[in-house]
């Protein structure tokens, strides 16, 4: 465990060493601090099923517990709140990070099923084509009290306190990424600790249609891979696709997108009380997002 800690910690002292060196033709005094920043400098992974958005979905979802209809709900955000940079490319970013996501059983009663609460500080950082992420978060599950008098299911105390580290590099449209994650406190004792993460995101340059004058639409994906350690590696894949709606003038208060998306999901459940169980679903979602 103490060499995983210390190869984190370097990982993370080298980030941060890259995003604060000078950019060439710079000088540390000609960086700007801005503090609450409206844009992010490492853009939200488009199919992680755990990345702080606000969100609705609709799910058809086969799982090893039953088969129902579920709806999704996110209500979350990455939020700056200093940035050092010698531009939008190039600079670095501490922020906070914080998401609730619950699921309901829409062919019972609408009864909660469960809920995960995640909060976090991430750092990132960006130097033109390459981007990161370092963030410590904490995440505690709960089922909720209808589906627990109705099942009856064995009740897991899971929280813990994981540090992620993702690297990114885009290629025009396309942003492939990697890294991992290692749980430094967890609950129940005997969660396994380490997880790896890669996948990639495209978002088309050209816009797919105009609405007039007022926005535009382009067809963007993600597929999101993940393998842990407490599933035997078995790898869970997310994808999701459709269209981004966006502002056509990018002056103050227009930054915000949201999206029409198809998604599927097959692997062990990326909902918290169920992480033993295997899941797959098929359904439509939108979501907002900077």
């Amino acid at each position: 465990m103490y060499r995983i800690a210390t190869l984190v910690f370097l990982m993370l002292a080298s980030t941060l060493l890259y995003a604060a060196q000078e950019a060439p033709g710079t000088s540390v005094a000609d960086e700007e601090i801005i503090p609450l920043p409206d844009t992010q400098l490492f853009l939200p992974l488009q199919a992680d099923p755990k990345e702080p958005r606000f969100y609705v979905s609709a799910l058809n979802v086969s799982s090893d517990i039953q088969d129902t209809t579920v709806a999704a709900v996110g209500f979350g955000e990455n939020f700056g709140i200093m940035r050092r940079g010698t531009s939008p490319n190039r600079g670095w970013q501490v922020g906070i990070s914080a998401a609730v996501f619950a699921q309901f059983d829409l062919e019972t009663s609408d009864d909660l099923m469960n809920a995960d609460y995640i909060i976090g500080i991430p750092v990132t950082w960006r130097h033109d084509d390459w981007s990161g992420r370092v963030r410590l978060y904490h995440q505690s599950s709960h089922l909720g009290d209808e589906y627990l008098l109705r099942v009856q299911p064995e009740r897991v105390n899971l929280s813990f306190e994981s540090l992620e580290v993702i690297l990114a590099h885009d290629f025009s449209s396309l942003r492939i990424y990697g890294g991992g994650e290692y749980l430094l406190r967890h609950e129940p004792s005997d969660l396994a600790e380490g997880l790896f993460h890669v996948g990639l995101d495209w978002r088309d340059n050209e816009p797919a249609f105009h609405f007039s004058n007022l926005a535009s639409a382009r067809w963007v994906a993600g597929v999101d891979v993940k393998r842990w350690i407490q599933n035997d590696w078995a790898t869970q894949y997310s994808v999701k696709a459709g269209l981004e709606f966006s502002p056509l003038r990018k002056g103050n208060n227009s930054t915000r997108r949201w999206s029409l998306l198809a998604e599927f999901y097959d692997g062990a459940s990326p909902y918290g009380q169920f992480y033993e169980d295997n899941l797959r679903y098929l359904g439509l979602t939108i979501q907002l997002g900077l």
